[in-house]
């Protein structure tokens, strides 16, 4: 993994405008921040081949589509086998994200359902595997912080980014 890239004033006011526009196209977001439409161009792919942004896709509403039940389960893995635990979670579809972590749990994943009977289906998978050993899970109630990145690339912002601010 490489050191992450400074985000600046100016890269978060476009990554802003883009949160609140998001199909807007580079003349649209030069007028939203107030910058010339190739200085909007420029930092767009920098920020597209440094990493930073990696997609434009819509966001999806997984409860909006049907699958209401969201859930956490940690796992422990058996020894040195964490490629074929890989390759397991991804052969299944309700799993939509998937973490190495430390502590007592080798992996943490985030699982979509339609329902607990469906949960109940892929948690019954995991545990038929022979490279899990161990599994608990954890269903979601309720969203209590929806997920955002614009507050902790506007802190690093505010305590020094790279370079002065644009306006």
């Amino acid at each position: 993994m490489c050191p992450g890239v400074a985000v600046d004033a100016l890269d978060l006011a476009l990554v802003e405008a883009l949160r609140d526009h998001p199909r807007a196209g580079d003349l649209e977001l030069s007028r939203v921040v107030g910058v010339a439409r190739a200085t909007v161009q420029s930092r767009l792919a920098k920020m597209e081949a440094s990493g930073v942004i990696t997609g434009y896709g819509p966001d999806v509403d997984l409860a909006a589509a049907g699958h209401t039940v969201l859930a956490f389960a940690t796992l422990e893995i058996a020894q040195g086998r964490l490629d074929d635990v890989r390759a397991e979670l991804e052969s299944l579809p309700n799993v939509l994200e998937a973490y190495v972590t430390s502590g007592t749990a080798d992996v943490v994943c985030k699982i979509a359902a339609s329902s607990h009977a469906d949960l109940q289906d892929v948690l019954l998978h995991m545990s038929t595997s022979g490279s899990i050993v161990r599994s608990t899970s954890i269903v979601v109630l309720s969203e209590l912080v929806a997920p955002r990145v614009l507050p902790v690339l506007a802190r690093d912002v505010q305590t020094g980014g790279r370079a002065p601010r644009y306006r």
